[in-house]
């Protein structure tokens, strides 16, 4: 059996229509966590995007393991998007972000 890795830190990021921003925003959060040495987990939400969000964030999480994504079928809004981020996370510590 597999131990279940454990992170520090995860965040949940609800999606919709942002491919123009979620390789900066990655970048971003990226630099600003590896100088605190703590494991960490983004998880996007793509809510019903009609871009092609989700392929950026199956892209990113191709390249990187950190990196993880939901998928909804159609919108739902940003409160379910949340709510099924949260349900995923491996950490105690949550934060939430606008991919925007």
């Amino acid at each position: 059996m597999l131990k279940e890795e454990i992170v520090d830190i995860s965040i949940v990021i609800p999606v919709y229509n942002e491919s123009d921003s979620i390789k900066e925003l990655c970048c971003q959060i990226s630099e600003s966590l590896n100088h605190i040495n703590k494991l960490y987990e983004v998880i996007f939400v793509d809510d019903g995007s009609t871009d092609n969000s989700w392929m950026v964030i199956e892209e990113l999480s191709q390249k990187d393991n950190r990196i993880k994504g939901i998928k909804f079928r159609r919108n739902f809004g940003k409160a379910e998007a949340l709510c099924a981020g949260f349900t995923s996370v491996k950490s105690a510590v949550v934060f939430t972000m606008d991919a925007d």
